[in-house]
């Protein structure tokens, strides 16, 4: 199914229609300020097992990224998050960034890999967040590749009738009235010092 949210006003209704199929375990495709991705409840295992299922991820061994509502829930998290990576967060989020951290028991345990980190994210884009709003916690969120294009330039679904073609049939929602972007958001490791960037996309980081 493929829902218009306004973009810059999501209308409450559509937000709280969103919120009730994350709660029954559904799994959406939605724009973020990068690229589309796949989302669903970090607590239900078999959203999140479907998604890699989509994506060919191994859970244990991938690092998987949630995104979340503000810096406070990352830190629920997230392992010993001192007064510098705070900053460092807070001078860049929301934004094209994932930052990489050393995970805390609060993770659920299929996204803790092998390595204990986690990928956090706050986009910056208003449907995201009021959908975190009204979930309470954070989503699964996952880059929705167009896993036939082999040209890393143009490897990302960036219209919504494309999305419905293809996963209209997977996914329980396609939030699909924005144009999504063609770069990935900018990705810091700061799971050991010096933190350092692993991927330079949409984001330059305000160190």
């Amino acid at each position: 199914m493929l829902l218009q949210i306004h973009s810059e006003d999501p209308e409450p209704r559509k937000i709280q229609q969103v919120t009730n199929i994350l709660e029954k375990g559904g799994v959406i495709i939605y724009p973020t300020d990068t690229v589309y991705g796949l989302g669903c409840d970090i607590f239900n295992k078999r959203a999140v097992e479907k998604i890699c299922k989509i994506r060919k991820i191994d859970p244990k061994k991938a690092m998987l990224t949630f995104i979340c509502k503000d810096i406070g829930q990352i830190a629920e998290y997230s392992y010993q998050l001192d007064n510098q990576l705070f900053k460092l967060l807070k001078r860049n989020l929301p934004g094209p960034f994932t930052f990489i951290l050393k995970s805390s028991n609060a993770v659920p345990k299929i996204l803790k890999n092998n390595k204990r980190t986690i990928g956090v994210r706050i986009p910056d884009n208003k449907i995201v967040n009021k959908i975190l709003a009204s979930l309470g916690r954070p989503m699964l969120s996952i880059s929705l590749k167009d896993t036939e294009d082999q040209d890393e330039e143009h490897s990302y679904f960036t219209e919504a009738w494309e999305i419905e073609e293809k996963y209209g049939k997977i996914v329980d929602l396609i939030i699909g009235n924005n144009t999504g972007g063609n770069t990935p958001s900018t990705l810091i490791d700061c799971s050991n010092e010096p933190h350092t960037i692993i991927r330079q996309g949409a984001g330059e980081v305000n160190w």
